[in-house]
């Protein structure tokens, strides 16, 4: 029999924000004509979804940012950008590093008013976060450092979810067990299969118009409006 959820982790990146034009097909182009590399911003959504399996990818999971840089590499490349290696990976780079601005990126309207809701109600929130970005800024600039507890990201962990040990590392500072605790992403492979290899249970967010996971054994929301009735039938 399940214990009742004491605490709930997110994941950051497309879960609770999102990013702006920067890391659009626009922003991809002024990246890139910085450094007098020419590309088709038509084929961002190819590129994107070309590039995706570089993430999806099996390894170790140890946190590296080359795997994030070549994957952005590939994007540019998928948009017709042609260059020397040296010259990709610098602009790589530089779209890399600036996905660590938390300026660059907004709140998903449906997300503050819940975590406020769950705040009062008594539960324990943490973030889980593959990104290289500053969670204690991330928490500052969206005026959430009052409703969090505890915050781990992989690029200070050393390893990315979906392994066991920075969930493990999460729920050790949360001091809460595994049984009791929810993880909340977008991501099924790395948040909600990473999460529930340890005992933990997970719930999807998917905001998109394609159907939802039909896996009887994970739990769906479209909207984060949905996850506190969610929460308290777990």
């Amino acid at each position: 029999m399940s214990l009742p959820v004491r605490a709930v982790f997110f994941d950051v990146d497309f879960t609770l924000i999102y990013p702006g034009p920067t890391f659009q097909a626009e922003g991809y182009e002024r990246f890139c004509r910085r450094r007098g590399i020419d590309i088709d911003p038509a084929q961002f959504p190819h590129a994107v979804a070309a590039a995706s399996v570089l993430l999806s990818a099996e390894q170790d999971h140890v946190y590296d940012a080359a795997i994030f840089v070549r994957y952005t590499r590939r994007i540019i490349e998928a948009m017709g950008g042609a260059a020397s290696g040296a010259e990709l990976d610098a602009v790589a780079r530089d779209i890399y590093d600036e996905w660590a601005v938390c300026q660059h990126f907004f709140l998903y309207p449906d997300v503050a008013p819940v975590l406020h809701a769950l705040a009062r109600s008594g539960l324990t929130l943490g973030l889980i976060s593959n990104a290289h970005r500053c969670l204690t800024s991330f928490q500052e600039h969206f005026e959430l450092a009052s409703l969090i507890s505890v915050a781990v990201s992989s690029s200070e962990h050393g390893f990315m979810k979906p392994h066991p040990s920075i969930f493990e590392a999460a729920l050790a500072l949360a001091g809460v067990r595994a049984e009791e605790s929810v993880m909340v992403g977008d991501s099924l492979a790395h948040d909600i299969e990473g999460a529930k290899r340890i005992g933990m249970r997970g719930v999807l967010v998917d905001r998109s118009d394609d159907p939802a996971v039909t896996d009887s054994d994970v739990s769906v929301i479209r909207t984060f409006a949905d996850l506190p009735a969610l929460l308290g039938a777990l």
